[in-house]
Order: structure tokens, then C-alpha cells, then sequence
């Protein structure tokens, strides 16, 4: 009888942990409610004046009356820098390049003082400016990230989602299938609640700032939020892969898996079984006194690139997603498979 128990244990435990696992997969109603929004209308655009309309992109007086004038959003700065550089250098073209963020991105493209601008976040109604198309170069899984002697690797979305409402405190609350999987140590969970207009990124957790509990330590920059969480034991954040190498001298952190997914493997996110994401987008201008023809020809080399980012960057090219029935109008996606 006992050789039978010890036969039969490793097979039920196998089969308690993929239950496990798989919770959530099937996200229920509670947790679709709780989502915000992946993608915005791509019908619906700003509004904005006839003479707005009519007025030709002009470069700004700092950019020294470049070929192209480009500004990105902070993640895509450091991994497109390079190729663009190249680029420049293959083509004797002068390229002007802005590190800044979603927020200065969109300032420049309504002054209309820039030909291409890169975002971290798929556009709200208010960025579809007139004139303008968005192209996507690819999506990234948008880590959760703990302390590195935090014992747990693995979280369901529906207790992820409960920790930063505040409705899970500490992390010996985490049970799994054989029991208490979390220390005593109280929950801290660490927030960067950016764009908070635009649909995707941390909203795919929860939707809307007032839903995270009172008690998040929201911070402006990226490198804080790998910091605080390599500070603090209890600590609980979250951030493209990418940027903990690109910041890992501010602390060493370990990336969990949602649902037993980890946010390392594409097919997990292509699949959406690993359910958070970013999503990189690059614009152009299309009409009169707007289109720039090498400014497109760039934004098309740089998308046939994303397939080829070192795999530090985790980025999922167009290409792919397309293949996996991801949703596209044009170059933009606008909407999961």
C-alpha cells in the first residue's frame, strides 16, 4: 500500500500544480471587469483646427535642420539608438534623436516640430492626430517583479490583481497546492502609473489608478521602480524586462510567472497565457507638407528590424503577432487575437 502512495503522490502533485498553474487562464468575468482597456478606437481621432491642419512639420530651432527628426519614449531610446545611428551613417543622413517619454513625445507631434515619435503605450483617442499613422514596431511582457530572496515564482492574475488592491497583505497569504508558499513579510507593492489616459500597459492589470490600494509606493521613474523593489524584501513591482538589465545597478530583482507562465518565453505572451504587456509604437505624418518620404523609409527598416533586437529587449515583433492572429489596421495593431 505504501510503494502504491509513493507511486501515485509525484503524479497528484504534477496534476495539483498544473491546476495550479492554469488558474485564470480562462480569466473570469470578476478579472475582465477589473481590466482596463488593450487598445483605443482606430477610428476615432482628435479633433483639431483648420489652421493646424494646414501647417507644415517644421523642424524645432534645437534640431539643427535635420534629415529627420525623431523623438522616443524612454524604452524605445535605448534599444533603437543604435540601429538608427547606423542607419544614418549607411545613408549620410542627418538624424536627430530625443530621449524623452510617451507625454513629450505626443507635446512634439502637436507643436508638429518632429517627423517620428515613439511611444510605450498604444495610442488614446487624443493622440490620433490628424495626418498621423501609428505602426507597431512590437509588444513586451510587462514583468512582475520581486525581491530575489522572495520565495514565490509564481502568482495567479486573480492574487496579483488582489495585492495591489489591498486585498492580499502579506505573502504567507499566497497558498498553492501544497500549502503556505510566502513569508510573513508584509506586501509593498510598487507602482509607476504612467499615461493613465492610454489604453494597454498597467491598466491591462487594473484599470484605473483609484483601484490600486492607498498603500502603493507610486513612483516617476523607471530606475525607482527597480531600486525599491531591490530594496525591500516585500517588495512587489512591475517592468518590461528590458529595463532590469538596462538598470541593474540600481539592484538585482527576479521576474515571477503569472498563471505558471513566464514572462521570458514569447510564445507565452503571443499566446496571451502570460496576460501583461507593452506595446512599442512609432509614427509617421501622411499628406502635405507633412510627409516625409525618409522618414517612412526609416520607420520601415526599423520595423523590419524588431525581429532582429538582441534578446535583452524581449520584443515580439509585428510579424509574429500578426502570424498569431494579433489584430492590424495598416502597420498599427489594435487589438489581441
Amino acid at each position: 500500500m505504501r510503494s502504491f502512495l509513493f507511486r501515485i503522490l509525484p503524479v497528484f502533485l504534477l496534476a495539483a500544480l498544473l491546476l495550479f498553474s492554469a488558474s485564470g487562464l480562462a480569466e473570469p468575468e470578476a478579472g475582465k471587469a477589473l481590466r482596463g482597456p488593450a487598445f483605443s478606437d482606430p477610428s476615432a481621432m482628435q479633433p483639431m483646427p483648420e489652421d493646424w491642419k494646414r501647417r507644415p512639420v517644421k523642424h524645432g530651432p534645437a534640431a539643427s535642420d535635420p534629415d529627420i527628426a525623431v523623438v522616443l519614449d524612454q524604452h524605445l531610446y535605448g534599444a533603437l539608438l543604435p540601429v538608427i545611428q547606423a542607419y544614418a551613417k549607411k545613408h549620410n543622413l542627418n538624424i536627430t534623436v530625443e530621449d524623452a517619454t510617451c507625454g513629450i513625445a505626443f507635446g512634439l507631434l502637436s507643436k508638429k516640430t518632429v517627423d517620428i515619435a515613439g511611444f510605450c503605450c498604444p495610442p488614446d483617442k487624443t493622440d490620433r492626430l490628424p495626418g498621423l499613422k501609428f505602426h507597431t514596431l512590437g509588444i513586451d511582457a510587462k514583468a512582475l517583479l520581486v525581491h530575489p530572496d522572495n520565495p514565490i515564482d509564481n502568482v495567479s492574475l486573480e492574487q496579483v490583481r488582489k495585492i495591489f488592491m489591498g486585498e492580499i497583505h502579506r505573502w504567507s497569504e499566497l497558498t498553492g497546492p501544497l500549502g503556505i508558499m510566502g513569508k510573513d513579510v508584509l506586501i509593498q507593492p510598487v507602482t509607476r502609473l504612467h499615461c493613465k489616459l492610454r489604453p494597454g500597459h498597467w491598466r491591462l492589470l487594473l484599470d484605473n489608478e483609484d483601484m490600486f490600494t492607498p498603500d502603493v509606493q507610486d513612483v516617476g521613474a523607471i530606475p525607482d521602480v527597480i531600486s525599491q523593489v531591490a530594496l525591500n524584501p516585500g517588495a512587489i513591482g512591475y517592468e518590461v524586462l528590458w529595463n532590469t538589465v538596462r538598470y541593474k545597478d540600481r539592484g538585482k530583482v527576479k521576474a515571477i510567472s503569472i498563471n505558471g507562465y513566464s514572462p521570458y518565453n514569447a510564445e507565452n505572451l503571443i499566446s496571451l497565457r502570460y496576460p501583461l504587456y507593452r506595446v512599442y509604437n512609432l509614427t509617421t505624418w501622411e499628406g502635405k507638407g507633412l510627409e516625409n518620404t525618409k522618414a517612412g523609409q526609416l520607420v520601415e527598416h526599423l520595423l523590419q528590424h524588431a525581429g532582429k533586437l538582441g534578446e535583452e529587449h524581449n520584443i515580439v515583433p509585428a510579424s509574429r503577432l500578426k502570424k498569431a492572429g494579433w489584430k492590424f489596421r495598416g502597420d498599427e495593431l489594435i487589438g489581441e487575437p
